[in-house]
């Protein structure tokens, strides 16, 4: 079982809870419409990678997002995420009405730095993703279609969340496509105060 870190904690999510299009702004820049419910999708233990590959049969395309962990019936941490996407793939499962587990759930197809503990409310979460030095996402809670709190009411009327498990709540507009070599700087913020960042270099 893969692990993240909590304050030098090891813990091994069952799974990553997804929540798609939760974004306008990225939802625009996908083409795609906005939904009557939350989209929600899951990424097994095995997705999660230490790794960024640029190339996984196709290129990938990469997506920040500020990652909740659920502890003790509630979001005890947060953490920066890039949830990988075959976007190629993804698009012609949806054009079937297939999943998109294979485009969405591969081995490596998200990313965590560390995580620190809550002590600021939710709705002060902010994020950056910086690709090369150079800006490209950035987000809050404020702009999310689904708050954290309105995220756990629409899970709870179908699923269970267990300690350690992951949260990835959404993407803001500036996704792309992930590039041998670029270096990926993400970071989480409370207003202005820096809680976590993680770094990667694509392979």
């Amino acid at each position: 079982m893969h692990s993240i870190c909590l304050n030098q904690r090891f813990l091994q999510p069952s799974k990553i809870v997804c929540i798609g299009r939760n974004c306008t702004a990225h939802i625009s820049e996908l083409g795609n419409d906005v939904p009557d419910d939350m989209v929600v999708f899951i990424k097994p233990n095995s997705a999660l990678g230490d790794t960024l590959y640029a190339e996984r049969g196709e290129p990938l395309h990469y997506e920040g997002e500020i990652v909740l962990l659920w502890e003790n019936g509630g979001f005890s941490a947060v953490g920066f995420g890039l949830d990988l996407t075959r976007r190629e793939l993804q698009n012609t499962l949806k054009a079937k009405g297939l999943p998109w587990e294979r485009a969405k759930a591969f081995d490596g197809a998200a990313l965590c730095s560390e995580f620190v503990a809550l002590n600021t409310p939710l709705e002060t979460l902010a994020l950056e993703l910086y690709v090369n030095d150079e800006m490209r996402q950035t987000g809050n809670v404020g702009m999310m279609l689904y708050s954290p709190p309105a995220i756990l009411a629409n899970l709870a009327d179908f699923l269970t969340l267990e300690d350690g498990d992951l949260v990835m709540t959404g993407t803001p507009a500036g996704v792309g496509e992930v590039r041998r070599g670029d270096r990926f700087h993400g970071r989480i913020l409370a207003g202005d105060t820096l809680l976590v960042e993680g770094s990667w270099t694509a392979r």
